[in-house]
């Protein structure tokens, strides 16, 4: 099942992201169904398909499904192209080129996905320790800086986001014993900073980012551990 799974998704991938130059992108945006490249691109994809499964033919009837049900979506996403956001459109794409691909492995290969697995204690307190680090995390640290608010200020929450993939990476640095990765990862964030602390003349900004930058990583390092000494007594139970 995996390995059949895996040349779809090779093909995909090379498909749209390999073999798709820009210049082709911007003329099927410009002239949708009309664009020679359309075409191409699904040529392409046939082609790569074929050689995926190294000219097994057996796969034609689900080779043929995706490709027409790739042809239909990236027709479908021409023609909203503008009208809806584009990352939306991209991701939405993309999530129903993947579906459609499991779908024809289930087909050829039926694979079970083990819901119960989700819900023993091992698994929930993976998902506790996530959330803990990613979103309530962000809001703790926004309640305890409450107090100290900036004009410049940035409104398209990106440091939310920065915090949180930062947080991440904390967190998966400690569970996979890789310590040293926090050091380098404060390292290049004091690079990125060094810029803003240098130029502003404000001394409570300054204070201001480092509170932050230590309060994210304290929560982050504080969860990692949490749940590692939780797993480890666990596994022992």
């Amino acid at each position: 099942m995996l390995t059949l799974a895996l040349k779809f998704i090779l093909a995909h991938l090379m498909g749209d992201f390999l073999f798709q130059p820009d210049s082709w992108i911007a003329h099927k945006k410009k002239k949708k169904y009309q664009s020679k490249y359309l075409y191409w691109h699904i040529a392409i994809h046939t082609g790569l398909l074929v050689l995926a499964l190294q000219f097994d033919f057996s796969y034609w009837l689900g080779m043929l499904f995706i490709i027409i049900s790739h042809y239909c979506i990236d027709l479908a996403k021409l023609h909203w192209d503008k009208k809806i956001n584009a990352r939306f459109l991209f991701f939405a794409d993309q999530l129903l080129h993947f579906g459609v691909i499991f779908g024809v492995v289930q087909y050829y290969q039926p694979f079970k996905i083990d819901i119960a697995s989700l819900y023993t204690t091992q698994s929930l307190l993976l998902i506790t320790a996530l959330l803990i680090t990613t979103y309530v995390s962000s809001v703790i640290i926004k309640m305890l800086m409450s107090k100290w608010k900036f004009k410049d200020a940035s409104k398209n929450q990106a440091g939310k986001y920065i915090g949180i993939l930062e947080r991440l990476f904390i967190f998966f640095f400690i569970v996979f014993n890789y310590w040293q990765g926090i050091g380098f990862l404060l390292a290049a964030k004091s690079i990125f900073r060094f810029g803003d602390l240098t130029k502003t003349e404000d001394r409570n900004l300054t204070e201001y980012i480092l509170i932050g930058t230590l309060l994210s990583f304290g929560i982050a390092i504080a969860t990692a551990v949490g749940y590692e000494y939780l797993n480890e007594l666990v596994a022992n139970l």
